[in-house]
C-alpha cells in the first residue's frame, strides 16, 4: 500500500559520478566498499539491490578519493572523480607540443634540469 521512499538533496556539484552499467553496489557486502571508505559519509547504500550508491551532501566531499581507490571495480569506471578544475593542473611541452595533466596514465618522466637561479642560489648582498 505504502511506498518507502528515500529523498536525496540535489547535488549542486558531481565530484563523484557512478557508472550503473559497471557498479553492482557490491551486492554480497552489508555496506559497499565505497561507502565504508567515505571520509565525509556523504554516500550511502542505495535500497535499490544491485544499484550504484547514492551521493547526499555532494559539497561536502574533500576530494581525496578514498572511495575511488576502495572500489573493486573502480579500474573498469564503476566510480570516477571529478576534480576541482582548479586542481586539473595541465601544462604543454614546447618542444613536442604534447599536452599533460596531474594523475595521467603514463606521465612524462621527470624534468632533471636545474632551476635557472641554481638549486640552492648564494644570497648576496647588494
Amino acid at each position: 500500500m505504502s511506498e518507502k521512499k528515500v529523498y536525496v538533496p540535489v547535488e549542486a556539484t558531481k565530484f563523484v559520478e557512478f557508472d550503473p552499467k559497471v557498479c553492482t553496489g557490491c551486492p554480497t557486502l552489508e555496506e559497499p566498499r565505497c561507502v565504508k571508505a567515505c571520509r565525509m559519509d556523504m554516500l550511502i547504500k542505495n535500497p535499490e539491490h544491485g544499484k550504484p550508491p547514492l551521493v547526499i551532501y555532494s559539497d561536502e566531499c574533500c576530494d581525496c578519493g578514498c572511495c575511488v581507490h576502495a572500489c573493486p571495480r573502480a579500474l573498469q569506471g564503476a566510480i570516477k572523480m571529478n576534480y576541482p578544475i582548479s586542481e586539473n593542473v595541465r601544462w604543454k611541452d614546447k618542444a613536442t607540443g604534447k599536452h599533460y595533466r596531474i594523475g595521467m596514465p603514463n606521465p612524462p618522466p621527470p624534468n632533471q634540469r636545474p632551476p635557472s637561479g641554481g638549486w640552492y642560489p648564494e644570497n648576496k648582498e647588494p
